[in-house]
């Protein structure tokens, strides 16, 4: 039986003006990280795209480090053709600075009112290039959480986004708990209660994998 081929990103990107200052946010890498293992655990071949992070490398998987959007998009590129599910989880800074000085700005000619573009979408980069691969995103949102997930997922040919509140006490970014809900296209919405981030993902892949595979 053919081993099923997992791509997943986690943690932030980082937008560098120098060397040494950045857009980013406070994203830990930590649910991306224990969807990789839990994957990993189920049997399937995993790849994990990491942005800046102190976490290890995925153990008996594939980790590949990166810093900013264009990286990760990059990454995922090479890797998507081969992919049966990408989950991506990763916390992608959506601007980035229009120039970028390769030595530190000093403090007396920092530009206060910097121009920004939009950093590349990978979501809907890859979307398009989408052939039976099965495709999940996140939605961190503070606000109408459910609303906003369903819009991105439909926004960009998605096969199931999940919601994922952030700021609130104990759970989302840098917590090692969660709350979530998966949002199939179906309509479908499964209720994750809150639970470690670790507990979540054996809850998420377990349910991915009956859903879309069989229960491989």
């Amino acid at each position: 039986m053919k081993t099923i081929k997992c791509l997943v990103t986690a943690g932030p990107t980082r937008e560098h003006f120098d060397p040494v200052r950045f857009i980013s946010n406070p994203s830990s890498g930590k649910m991306g990280w224990n969807i990789a293992n839990a994957a990993k655990a189920k049997g399937w071949d995993v790849t994990l795209v990491l942005g800046p992070s102190s976490l290890p490398d995925l153990e008996g998987g594939k980790t590949v480090r990166v810093v900013s959007a264009e990286d990760m998009l990059a990454a995922c590129e090479k890797f998507f053709p081969d992919t049966d599910i990408l989950i991506m989880s990763a916390a992608v800074s959506d601007v980035r600075p229009k120039a970028y000085s390769a030595q530190k700005t000093k403090k007396d000619k920092i530009d206060f009112n910097p121009q920004l573009e939009p950093t590349p979408d990978i979501l809907k980069t890859l979307s398009l290039k989408k052939k039976s691969q099965i495709l999940v995103g996140f939605a961190a949102e503070t606000q109408n959480v459910m609303r906003y997930a369903e819009e991105k997922m439909k926004s960009k040919n998605l096969d199931a986004i999940v919601a994922n509140t952030v700021g609130s006490d104990g759970a989302g970014f840098a917590s090692d708990d969660n709350k979530i809900d998966l949002i199939l296209k179906s309509g479908e919405i499964v209720d994750f209660h809150k639970a470690t981030k670790s507990r979540l993902a054996a809850s998420l892949i377990d349910f991915i994998s009956v859903k879309f595979f069989g229960g491989r």
